[in-house]
């Protein structure tokens, strides 16, 4: 029969080993995202701070699913129909959403974004990540609540997570190399507004010469 020290020391490694797993699939994810960007001209090389900064978001998620697989169990435990409806119902409508808000939180902390800069990112992309989740996670915890006992649960869900998490670092990245190239643009353009005033001065300078030309064509 286990002890009370005994199981201490299980759920301490089980977190160590669970926030592991999310710490390596993250980067993982990232690395392929990346990879894929490469290989189709996107960027130019690999963002090795990116890759460890999505390993670092994932360290966070990972804390958050360890400890809240082990809430939904203590709460609704039981492997009925029922039960696990129940579970993936509230899994999707109370911890997805707080590990969206938590992935950009932690990432605008690591790039040194502004807080307002953070709270503009999860209204402009958290709703892309949050639908990819109803596509993706409902059967998929089905099968979790279901059939898997605790202990493999973040394992489980950092494996099918996998591919979600090349589509996490691609929804957050997106823009990365559009705001690089206007970045570059921006030396070599000019604002309409100046562009129509030099229009407009080049076309003065026309006509005062033309008017100039025809005065002295006159005189002559």
């Amino acid at each position: 029969m286990q002890t009370s020290s005994q199981s201490n020391v299980y759920q301490r490694y089980l977190l160590y080993t669970n926030v592991g797993i999310s710490i390596s699939l993250s980067g993982v994810g990232d690395t392929l995202e990346q990879h894929y960007e490469i290989l189709s001209n996107q960027k130019g090389k690999w963002d090795t701070s990116r890759t460890m900064r999505m390993s670092i978001s994932g360290m966070t998620i990972g804390v958050i699913c360890h400890n809240w697989y082990r809430f939904l169990d203590s709460k609704f435990p039981g492997r009925s129909i029922k039960t696990v409806a129940r579970k993936v119902l509230i899994d999707q409508f109370v911890c997805s959403p707080l590990c969206i808000a938590t992935f950009f939180i932690t990432l605008g902390i690591l790039e040194k974004a502004s807080w307002e800069e953070t709270k503009t990112e999860i209204r402009n992309k958290a709703a892309r990540l949050y639908a990819a989740e109803w596509v993706v996670w409902p059967p998929a915890q089905v099968i979790n609540f279901y059939i898997l006992p605790l202990r493999y649960r973040v394992l489980y869900d950092n494996t099918i997570s996998l591919g979600y998490d090349v589509y996490t670092s691609y929804v957050k990245h997106d823009d990365d190399e559009d705001e690089d190239d206007n970045a570059n643009n921006d030396n070599n353009k000019k604002p309409v507004s100046s562009n129509l005033q030099e229009v407009a001065e080049k076309l003065g300078v026309i006509k005062q010469q033309e008017a100039e030309e025809t005065e002295g064509a006159e005189t002559l």
